[in-house]
């Protein structure tokens, strides 16, 4: 094997490898991941764990594509950190020669003053992005797909948004993190961490202990098992694809880009057509806090059934028809939530040992990049070149 994944295999915890390092991360999914390759390319010592292999299907960093928009409806203060990240990811993906976004443009659709794209254009608005607003008519002749649009919704266009992919950011995170010198451990499950003098003693399952400056918690669902009394729940969410019912360039992702549409009633439908070469539409709801359950990530069922898609399927035959009710292929996603939908990134309780980042909320992948840059300069004592106040985990005190 050539490239960035050369030298990736599963290295589990055992006595040959590193021992001691500046920093730890533990999780290595997209925050973790990303963070690790900004730490090494900066020459610090670090040596990133994860608890199952690189890009597994255990936690938040998982399922082919994820939207990437600027106009971060979620919070304007996101805007520039979205921004980073694009061109990080433009630099990650020369670094490593790996294709990791796809160009497709994003489509806020609902009504003017609605969540979506009410707040789509109060970021655009506030931050001079480049958008294109669609009345409906517009719209449905731009994205024949949708239909049963109610009057007064309209679309707002960020010819700037696509799809990032993943499997493949995380694979050549770590591999550009190696490169550089980074120590990676899969398989290896961090039980505890242990604040002594000026070392942090991260202990393993295996009894292993490695003896490091700081650590970076990017354990995702996981994250408050490590450190306790962080604001956090694990939300169980499936992931549908759907293959249509008859072939149509209505379905490709030229025609039905990257999208996320306010129902009536609330419910946002997310999605995208089919890539170049495949034949499914990924379609989902974004939670809201009504359809998917809490869980425990040590003992949750992983297997699917008619109910985790049947509200869904309730909605596409009056917004999309066409792809039939039930899905092609589903998977169980795990992410976790605040209560205030916000990150948690920093140092809890200035621990000047541990710094965390987690808490995605289900709309963190698109910047992963940057998070993992901010990550860097927290660990080097650097103020993050973008005010991330909004994240810091004593807020909710």
């Amino acid at each position: 094997m050539t490239g960035p994944d050369a030298d990736i295999a599963h290295t589990a915890d055992t006595a040959d490898t590193v021992d001691t390092a500046d920093v730890a991360v533990v999780g290595l999914g997209a925050w973790g991941a990303s963070a690790l390759w900004q730490l090494a390319r900066r020459g610090i010592r670090a040596v990133g764990i994860e608890r199952y292999g690189l890009a597994n299907i255990n936690g938040s960093s998982h399922g082919e594509s994820r939207m990437f928009r600027t106009a971060c409806l979620e919070h304007p203060a996101l805007v520039p950190l979205a921004q980073r990240s694009r061109a990080l990811w433009r630099q990650l993906e020369n670094e490593t020669g790996t294709r990791l976004f796809e160009p497709t443009g994003a489509m806020l659709i609902g009504p003017e003053d609605g969540r979506i794209v009410g707040g789509a254009l109060r970021a655009a608005r506030e931050h001079g992005l480049d958008i294109e607003v669609l009345d409906r008519d517009a719209l449905r002749r731009r994205c024949p797909a949708h239909e049963g649009l109610p009057q007064g919704h309209i679309g707002v266009v960020e010819p700037a948004g696509g799809l990032t992919l993943p499997e493949a950011t995380i694979r050549a995170a770590v591999g550009a993190a190696r490169a550089a010198g980074a120590r990676v451990l899969t398989d290896t499950r961090v039980t505890a961490l242990e604040f002594t003098g000026p070392d942090v003693a991260v202990h393993t399952a295996a009894g292993r202990v490695l003896r490091v400056g700081q650590v970076v918690v990017c354990a995702g669902p996981w994250l408050d098992q490590l450190v306790p009394g962080l604001p956090l729940e694990v939300v169980r969410m499936p992931t549908t694809w759907f293959t249509p019912e008859v072939p149509d360039e209505r379905f490709t992702v030229g025609r039905l880009p990257v999208f996320m549409r306010e129902l009536d009633g609330g419910d946002v439908l997310w999605g995208h057509g089919t890539l170049p070469g495949g034949t499914e539409v990924k379609l989902g709801l974004e939670d809201g806090g009504k359809h998917f359950r809490v869980v425990d990530p040590e003992t949750v069922d992983r297997s699917v059934a008619p109910a985790d898609w049947s509200v869904l399927a309730g909605h596409l035959a009056t917004t999309v028809p066409g792809v039939g009710p039930d899905p092609s292929r589903v998977t169980a996603n795990l992410y976790a939530r605040t209560p205030d939908g916000q990150f948690v990134i920093g140092r809890p309780r200035g621990n000047p040992g541990l710094v965390v980042a987690g808490g995605c909320s289900s709309h963190g992948f698109k910047h992963s990049t940057g998070i993992g840059e901010v990550v860097a300069d927290l660990v080097q004592g650097k103020e993050p070149a973008f005010p991330l106040g909004f994240t810091d985990p004593h807020r909710f005190e």
